[in-house]
């Protein structure tokens, strides 16, 4: 999972892209780039690292011009290498750069037809510089640089690429292109502002960003559609002429996105809330007479689902866990190790809410499990007397291929295990999951009731479909092994 950011204004936007990278942190901390233009030169600044370690003010006052876009990265496929970070370049043709966020399911497909049919060379393992180069590829083809142009060439990327994905471009002489799959799987949300007398345009993977860079949440960009503003500020849009068969993400409200974002006319915050309600409806179901004396929740994500659960089932809510703000999110650390020895560097419990108490704790999701068994234990170490787990997500029982970081299926805690043997692995008295069906209905709310999402990772439905062979070699790509040695070489 990635942020992206796009902005064509009337001065400078280096600054207001650092800014939108910063609040898009929590997307990816493995690498951070800006690419700016100024007349008919491109300047790019990249690197690995948090975006405030990236970026120094020299770096800055390099990054001249008043378009551009900017992107923050964690791994789902390739290397880990300082050559994966974004946004990436080619010069050919007007110069083009380029940044992406998701994952395309036909990269090996799609490297071959870049080599031989567009005589294009790729250097790196980023299915993100292949989607550059086949827009570079459509653009040049078209024969003209004009808005239109870019469209059908976004449209007929559309029908080379498969997968989740949403992408902003900058090309030089024409302004800023951003588009979203056909599916809408990734997200990407459009703001404007009045500067001046002219109209700034501003595209960003939460509208969180849209909000600190001073822009009006304007809409999403819609399943397909390519969209493009000028240097002129002018903003043109084309639908995607195929069928939309509309599912975004559900795993950006139950864990990704910030919860003062607003995605695809969804309201992160109130999702999470309405989660808690319908999760502790479930309880209620199961065990009427339950014995809970303290709803607790695992921070931060969960939160908003956590006090919803405490009020319906009627018990108190309390904090029982302190942050530590300065380590990273275990769940996009690289490795099993790294990831096991970070729980307790980033979470310290509070004894006396723990206590002599049965608590049940609340998580956003429950994915490897690395995580909620170590909770587990140091909540029975802080004197509990019985701890229960929520998930206020489904089992997830698949990999996600849509560009979230859900790796190999038997490194997956739910992958081939009831609830039942899931609680024995994690060492809780009792595990409660939310169900599907609760899921999507929390998240749409009763103004969207019957929006469908991608659930994927919970039920294995893909709805791009796969190749038979696809799992194995994404378990080759992305297995905590198979990081292991791409370090190590």
């Amino acid at each position: 999972m990635c942020g992206i950011l796009g902005i064509v204004a009337s001065t400078d936007v280096a600054g207001a892209l650092y800014d939108g990278l910063t609040v898009l942190q929590h997307r990816g901390q493995d690498a951070a780039g800006i690419a700016t233009s100024e007349g008919g030169r491109l300047r790019v600044h990249k690197g690995n690292g948090l975006v405030k370690d990236v970026f120094d003010e020299a770096a800055m006052a390099l990054l001249r011009g008043r378009v551009g876009i900017a992107h923050c990265r964690y791994p789902t496929a390739g290397s880990e290498g300082s050559d994966e970070a974004q946004p990436f370049y080619v010069n050919s043709p007007y110069g083009i750069a380029l940044a992406h966020n998701g994952n395309l399911i036909n990269t090996d497909a799609l490297r071959h037809e870049v080599w031989e049919q567009d005589r294009r060379n790729i250097n790196t393992e980023s299915d993100s510089e292949v989607l550059l180069n086949i827009f570079a590829h459509e653009l040049d083809a078209q024969r003209v640089l004009t808005p239109q142009a870019a469209m059908d060439a976004v449209t007929n990327v559309h029908r080379r690429c498969k997968g989740g994905y949403a992408a902003v471009a900058q090309v030089l002489g024409l302004g800023l292109v951003a588009f979203r799959d056909p599916h809408g799987v990734r997200p990407l949300v459009l703001g404007k502002r009045e500067v001046a007398g002219m109209t700034e345009y501003a595209v960003a993977s939460e509208s969180v960003a849209l909000d600190l860079m001073g822009f009006a949440r304007l809409r999403d960009v819609a399943p397909g559609e390519a969209i493009v503003v000028t240097l002129k500020g002018e903003l043109h849009s084309a639908p995607w002429p195929g069928d939309v068969v509309h599912r975004p993400c559900a795993f950006e409200y139950v864990y990704f996105a910030r919860p003062d974002s607003m995605m695809d006319d969804v309201n992160v915050h109130k999702a999470r809330m309405r989660m808690g309600v319908t999760l502790g409806e479930k309880i209620l179901r199961l065990r009427p007479d339950h014995d809970i004396d303290t709803v607790i929740p695992i921070p931060d994500s969960s939160r908003d689902a956590a006090l919803e659960v405490a009020n319906v089932i009627g018990v108190k809510y309390r904090e029982g866990f302190i942050k530590n703000r300065y380590v990273g999110r275990t769940f996009i650390m690289p490795g099993q190790h790294q990831r096991a020895k970070s729980v307790r560097r980033k979470l310290n419990p509070i004894p006396l809410e723990f206590r002599g108490r049965v608590v049940l704790l609340v998580d956003d999701s429950i994915v490897r499990g690395t995580t909620s068994q170590q909770i587990v234990q140091m909540a029975r170490e802080a004197g509990a007397r019985k701890v229960y787990l929520a998930s206020a997500a489904p089992p997830v029982r698949y990999p996600n291929i849509y560009g979230i970081d859900m790796p190999a299926a038997d490194e997956l805690v739910a992958h081939g295990r009831s609830v039942e043997e899931i609680e024995k692995v994690l060492g809780c008295d009792w595990l409660i999951y939310q169900d599907l069906e609760d899921l999507e209905a929390a998240i749409a709310g009763p103004k969207r009731a019957g929006m469908r999402f991608d659930t994927s990772c919970f039920s294995g439905e893909y709805v791009t479909g796969v190749d038979h062979d696809y799992f194995e070699r994404l378990q080759q790509a992305r297995s905590d092994k198979a990081k292991q040695l791409r370090r190590a070489s």
